[in-house]
């Protein structure tokens, strides 16, 4: 199979096992590292794949994708953000991704990640300024705050995550970096634990999606006396990214008296859902 593409290779060893091609269509893209691949939600689920699927069409798959493991997406659910993959060959969901010269562990059937977001990773492990508190108010396994850690010169890094799953992931990124000694973790819901950090952040990231409104009191209990920078992640209309900022920058305003907030900029990160983006608003609040 010299010279194939991936998608040739992947539909040769599939005719392979059945003796003839493929009744229906098979995946054209799907997500590889190290030595899993995770197919795309509703992969083989048409009705011609019918008593096919099984360990033995997983087998088939596997090896035209030459990996030992397989999953298959799902939707991520609850505001805890649960994984919606499943494994489909091999028992163990445990993977370590190396991206940008940081490493992140983590369980693909327990925790997400996701692939589109890592030139926004890497900026924030760019941003980040000398001697910098930040407060990560939705950690998940270090997302964002590994990069800081890992590439920035920051004093320190405190970490809220409510999902013990990514906890235990972000426990192991600290230490597979060497980044333990500069971050505090805080488990729980933000809301509460946000109460004994202070205010020390020069620099607060607010990751969730579809919104993280609902703590945007919490960012503002941990924002410095002297104001920061604020980066709020959200879901806008292509056209409508400055409207989008004006209210969440008005929102966010209502919780600190006598605020007032700066636009620094709306990034686009990627396509979230036909005509809507998931965007990051980074905002000065004094």
């Amino acid at each position: 199979m010299a010279g194939r593409s991936p998608h040739e290779r992947l539909h040769d060893s599939i005719s392979s096992f059945l003796g003839k091609n493929p009744p229906s269509e098979i995946p054209k893209k799907w997500e590889r590292f190290s030595d899993i691949a995770i197919l795309p939600s509703g992969s083989f689920r048409d009705e011609d794949w019918g008593d096919i699927v099984g360990p033995d069409l997983w087998k088939a798959v596997a090896q035209g994708l030459n990996v030992e493991r397989l999953g298959m997406m799902g939707e991520v659910t609850g505001r805890t953000r649960k994984s919606g993959v499943k494994m489909l060959l091999g028992d163990n969901d445990w993977v370590v991704r190396r991206e940008n010269g940081v490493d992140y562990g983590y369980r693909v059937t327990k925790c997400m990640f996701s692939a589109g977001n890592v030139n926004e990773r890497r900026r924030m492990g760019e941003i980040a300024r000398r001697g910098e508190v930040i407060v990560d108010l939705f950690a998940g396994i270090g997302y964002y705050s590994l990069p800081i850690l890992v590439h920035s010169e920051v004093e320190h890094v405190h970490c809220c995550e409510w999902n013990n799953d990514a906890v235990e992931s972000l426990e192991w990124g600290l230490e597979r970096n060497n980044v333990s000694s500069l971050c505090t973790v805080h488990r729980g819901d933000n809301r509460e634990t946000s109460k004994s950090i202070g205010k020390v952040a020069d620099r607060v990231i607010m990751g969730l999606l579809p919104t993280s409104e609902w703590s945007f009191e919490a960012a503002m209990e941990v924002l410095s006396d002297t104001g920061g920078v604020v980066h709020i992640h959200g879901l806008s209309r292509p056209d409508e990214y400055s409207e989008w900022a004006e209210e969440v920058m008005t929102g966010i305003c209502n919780y600190r008296e006598g605020s007032t907030a700066s636009k620094i900029a709306v990034n686009r990160i990627k396509s979230y859902a036909p005509r809507w983006d998931h965007v990051v608003l980074d905002v000065e609040i004094s």
